[in-house]
């Protein structure tokens, strides 16, 4: 099997790290280009580059490994190093015709549904109050 050119590598691992960060973007349409950017390649940090904008919406430090193989293992720990404190570290992987996945520790996977539950709970209380007094939404 031949190997993958340095800038073949590198170009793949940019289309990643693009359809992340538009993902983002799509995901919250407030945030401008400049919210959400890529790193540039061999640049020390998250692969996802937020702004102050886009970090209250995004709890993500953001990690994309475009490869055949993965080491799970270090790219989690590189994740995890590359994380500033209270960011989750999110590790992105795909390889060649497969899905995109995404890894995070299990107990902000708990975190993140647990937050969920209650802002739904919320909105379903405060759409119950508006019905009760007669306003409708």
């Amino acid at each position: 099997m031949a190997r993958i050119s340095t800038s073949a590598a590198k170009a793949k691992g940019r289309r990643l790290q693009d359809f992340v960060a538009e993902s983002f973007r799509k995901m919250h349409p407030s945030l401008e280009e400049d919210d959400v950017k890529t790193a540039i390649m061999g640049e020390s940090g998250t692969d996802i580059k937020l702004s102050p904008a886009a970090r209250r919406l995004i709890p993500f430090d953001t990690e994309c490994k475009n490869q055949e193989k993965l080491n799970i293992w270090a790219s989690i720990s590189q994740c995890e190093t590359n994380c500033k404190e209270n960011r989750i570290p999110l590790l992105v992987f795909k390889r060649n015709r497969t899905k995109t996945y995404a890894c995070i520790e299990f107990e902000k996977l708990l975190e993140l549904l647990q937050k969920n539950k209650a802002d739904v709970n919320s909105a379903a209380t405060a759409k119950s109050e508006a019905t009760d007094s007669g306003v409708s939404s």
